[in-house]
């Protein structure tokens, strides 16, 4: 069985008003004490899946849960157990999972890489729930041919170590599912409840902070793009087609987002929803002509996300890595504390903004709707894609062509030039690599539909241009900061000096690189 849910943490400022809508004379609370499943190096976690049991009211329930299609969606399996015999493996604190049930069931392939039995041998209690859960029946009373109804669940408790009661966690979150009827419904409520309560998305399960809680982590490793969940192929439709480029962007951005907006001011999950979100604006760009139902207010918004991510990442990244590598090689000290202070929209504040969320609850809504209702449904995406493609490698030709007009004498050795030259020549790279990222993102999306040999080789050279242009650009922002500081701080001239003088072997090996992508074979 395939279910249909958004959870999203709650705001503590709009906890009550939350409340008067979720407590309402028609809902139901229910104690729901859950133990959790794992093998003891997480083999199920590290697959998605989920397994545990729970008691529900004065039921025992089995239930295991795993990725289904759609970022909202999962395949869950529930079976209701035998009261007594839980009883009494519970007296013998021996209350274990039965994995025989899931035998020709639709959660099958989900364990098919498991041998079971050995499985259930290593299978251990790694955490308990103790959650008070308050559930409420909305209905779309509307609609009468085709009633739609969700199941809205406040869930209040804690997380707690399987073998140590003094570790734990709170939770505090919000799940809207879907019982019946159409997706719409189910958006178009969380939107509403979205805007009301400021909430914020979470990919987050409880399994999920299970597993955190007993490795000790606050969050999840940072999510990277992973074309690999890409689902498309020669025959999608256009709107197919670009429905599956937003889902797998979304796979690399929600998570991110998800532990930024719970606090993490980690570089590598900042880094990594920029770097999300710029792959989702290239292809909202590219691909605006395959679907109908594209908002162009998404670009605005995420574009207004992704530099207020920029402003924080960039003086963070100083304070964080860079100046303790300079420190490293001898340099002095530099504070870079009060820049950081000076930041009026710290990343957590971007990623919570009301705007942003919104516009991630239409994204997924626009992935997970139906494609086959378009207009251009009969319309292959691969026979559009070749003129794209070509179009985007033109536009990179033209910025490097550009770039070499600008007749600066001692190209390499930037502090040497005049402060307007160096702005034209900053901003003619900045616009090369812009060009470069998105032809490269392009490629990546495009290249299932094409030969793999080919596409492969392609994107590699694209990849290691892009990554050298990038590098000398970071050299180049650090000199201008240390720069900059230096005026008020004149530690900071060594890092201005050292980046300086790094600028030619670095302009040096993003040409290099670019001269090898730009001899290789188109693939479309």
């Amino acid at each position: 069985m395939q279910e249909i849910e958004l959870r999203f943490l709650i705001p503590p400022a709009r906890l009550k008003g939350l409340m008067r809508q979720a407590k309402v004379k028609s809902s139901q609370v229910t104690q729901l004490a859950a133990h959790y499943y794992d093998t003891p190096d997480q083999q199920l976690a590290q697959a998605g899946i989920g397994l545990r049991i729970r008691k529900e009211g004065n039921n025992w329930v089995q239930t295991i849960k795993a990725r289904g299609d759609g970022i909202a969606a999962h395949l869950e399996h529930n079976t209701t157990l035998d009261h007594e015999h839980v009883q009494a493996m519970l007296n013998d604190n021996a209350l274990m999972p039965d994995l025989t049930i899931y035998k020709d069931t639709a959660i099958a392939p989900a364990l098919a890489k498991f041998k079971l039995k050995k499985l259930a041998k290593n299978l251990t209690r790694q955490y308990v729930t103790d959650v008070e859960r308050t559930t409420r029946l909305l209905v779309d009373d509307k609609n009468y041919k085709n009633e739609s109804s969700i199941e809205v669940a406040y869930d209040h408790g804690k997380i707690i170590h399987g073998k140590d009661d003094a570790q734990r966690q709170a939770i505090e979150e919000i799940e809207f599912e879907l019982v019946s009827g159409d997706l719409d419904f189910l958006f178009a409520t969380a939107k509403t409840w979205c805007k009301r309560y400021k909430l914020c998305l979470s990919t987050v399960t409880k399994a999920e902070r299970g597993g955190l809680l007993i490795t000790e982590q606050a969050y999840s490793p940072a999510v990277s793009a992973n074309l690999s969940q890409l689902e498309v192929h020669k025959d999608s439709s256009r709107p197919a087609f670009v429905r599956a480029v937003v889902n797998n962007c979304l796979l690399q951005i929600l998570p991110n987002s998800s532990a930024i907006a719970e606090g993490s001011e980690d570089d590598g999950h900042i880094l990594q929803l920029r770097i999300g979100i710029q792959r989702l604006q290239s292809a909202l760009k590219a691909f605006n002509n395959f679907s109908d139902q594209l908002n162009p207010e998404w670009s605005v918004i995420l574009k207004q996300t992704a530099t207020l991510l920029d402003e924080y990442r960039e003086v963070a990244y100083l304070a964080h890595t860079v100046q303790p590598k300079l420190k490293q090689q001898g340099a002095p000290t530099v504070d870079w504390s009060a820049e950081l202070k000076n930041i009026k929209v710290s990343p957590i504040d971007a990623v919570q903004a009301n705007d942003f969320q919104l516009t991630l609850l239409e994204l997924i809504a626009f992935s997970m709707s139906d494609p086959s209702t378009e207009a251009q449904a009969d319309k292959l995406a691969i026979d559009k894609l070749a003129k794209i493609l070509s179009k985007h490698h033109t536009k990179l030709l033209e910025a490097e062509h550009n770039l070499d007009d600008l007749d600066i004498d001692n190209a390499g050795d930037v502090s040497s030039n005049s402060n307007d030259e160096q702005k034209a020549q900053h901003k003619l790279h900045n616009h090369l690599n812009s060009h470069l990222k998105s032809l490269r993102y392009i490629s990546e999306f495009a290249a299932p539909l094409y030969s793999k040999k080919q596409s492969k080789r392609w994107i590699k050279r694209l990849a290691k241009a892009q990554k050298a242009l990038g590098q000398y650009l970071d050299n180049l922002n650090h000199k201008d900061y240390y720069l900059q500081k230096s005026a008020t701080e004149p530690n900071a001239l060594y890092g201005a000096g050292w980046f300086s003088a790094t600028l030619v072997k670095r302009e040096k090996r993003y040409q290099k690189r670019l001269e090898k992508a730009r001899s290789s074979t188109t693939f479309w």
